[in-house]
């Protein structure tokens, strides 16, 4: 039996909220590459921000793309984020960290201890000690830091949450999560993402940090334990590869993995098993499902678990002894990347928490290094992770 669930059972958000326009916000942009392109034009789309600075390591790159969207006036002759940040004439609120994946936590340290609120780009870092570091100049500065997880303020996305708090599945005891593409290895975007040197992470950073968090956050972030997992280049260094429509000419820079799996144990009994491909010779690696006692939530896979759901939310479940699947139609898809962005800006002015704090994707970070190094040691790993507070 298949019943769709009154929309008022579980009601979405319409909060509208209102912006304060005689503050300006003043913001700065780290790393000119692709997805800051994505942060640049939902900037710009804010009423009280002034962008104000940009920096990239390559001469002349922040400039040209400053200019791409017409800001003209933003300082960008700086030689790196530092010179950046030590220039007190721009005086700073907030910056976006959109480097890749090995200047995260340095670039991070530097803006806290500037005294500036930062959005960091996920993944948080490559490694776990990387993520202490970054908490503990968070904390010493006593800005906002939120981690760049703009599926968060999908409403679909929220919905798993509250159905999970809800109660309507009973106890979690087992989640299956993953995804990937069929091809799709993100070489049209040069070597940054798939080179060591640069990324640390490949796929498992890039969209497995996604998948993770989407149940993590459901399930209120319990503790990782331990992790067996693997990882492995199984396409990126083939030569007769072809994705996203383009020949696979960067295999032999090709550093990072491509395909990831693992088995990871929570506080609280219950189990994760994991497994995200950049490419795959399969449409899906299967939809993320959430077991409970009482009741089971189907979750549709995607390629990449950022915030785009295109088919509903399945319960399976019972009433009265009847086996019956409940499901729950889809809310509209909203600007994402405007929320994210605009929860940030939000926080840093108000001074109100993080939208997606540290305290939580601390576990995200340490269970995709704990996939890496049970990788590199063959064997299932123990998480000795700090408390948050004792950090």
């Amino acid at each position: 039996m298949v019943k769709i669930a009154d929309q008022d059972a579980f009601k979405f958000d319409q909060t509208v909220h209102t912006v304060d326009t005689n503050r300006k916000m003043r913001v700065g942009i780290i790393g000119t590459g692709w997805i800051a392109e994505a942060h640049m034009a939902a900037y710009l789309k804010q009423p009280d921000v002034e962008l104000v600075a940009g920096c990239d390591l390559i001469p002349g790159k922040a400039k040209k793309f400053f200019e791409k969207f017409g800001v003209t006036n933003a300082k960008t002759d700086y030689a790196n984020d530092e010179e950046m940040l030590a220039d007190k004439s721009l005086q700073l609120d907030c910056v976006s960290i959109c480097t890749y994946n090995r200047q995260h936590a340095p670039c991070a340290i530097h803006a806290l201890n500037a005294g500036v609120n930062v959005l960091l780009e996920k993944p948080m870092c490559v490694t776990t000690e990387e993520a202490i570091e970054i908490i503990r100049a968070e904390k010493k500065s006593g800005k906002v830091l939120s981690i760049g997880f703009q599926p968060r303020f999908n409403k679909n996305m929220q919905k798993i949450k509250k159905i999970v708090e809800s109660g309507e599945l009973g106890d979690i005891y087992y989640v299956q999560t993953g995804g990937g593409r069929r091809r799709g290895i993100p070489t049209p975007f040069g070597t940054t993402f798939i080179e060591d040197e640069t990324a640390g992470l490949g796929a498992l950073g890039d969209i497995g940090c996604y998948s993770l968090d989407l149940v993590l956050n459901a399930l209120g972030y319990p503790k990782p334990l331990t992790v067996s997992g693997v990882k492995a280049a199984v396409f990126g260094t083939d030569p007769n590869y072809v994705g996203y429509g383009t020949h696979h000419e960067y295999g032999s820079k090709f550093t990072v993995d491509d395909w990831s799996a693992a088995f990871i144990r929570l506080e609280g009994g219950i189990i994760v098993d994991f497994r995200i491909s950049w490419a795959m010779n399969m449409d899906t690696s299967g939809d993320t499902l959430i077991l409970g006692t009482k009741g089971g939530l189907r979750v549709p896979s995607t390629e990449c678990w950022n915030g785009i759901l295109e088919k509903p939310l399945v319960i399976y479940h019972e009433v009265a002894g009847t086996q019956v699947e409940t499901v729950i139609p889809l809310a509209p898809n909203d600007d994402l990347w405007n929320l994210k962005i605009r929860s940030f800006l939000d926080a840093s002015k108000n001074g109100t928490p993080s939208p997606v704090p540290s305290s939580q994707i601390f576990y995200n970070q340490a269970i995709l290094d704990g996939i890496a190094k049970s990788s590199e040691l063959g064997r299932e790993i123990e998480l000795d992770l700090p408390e948050f507070d004792e950090i």
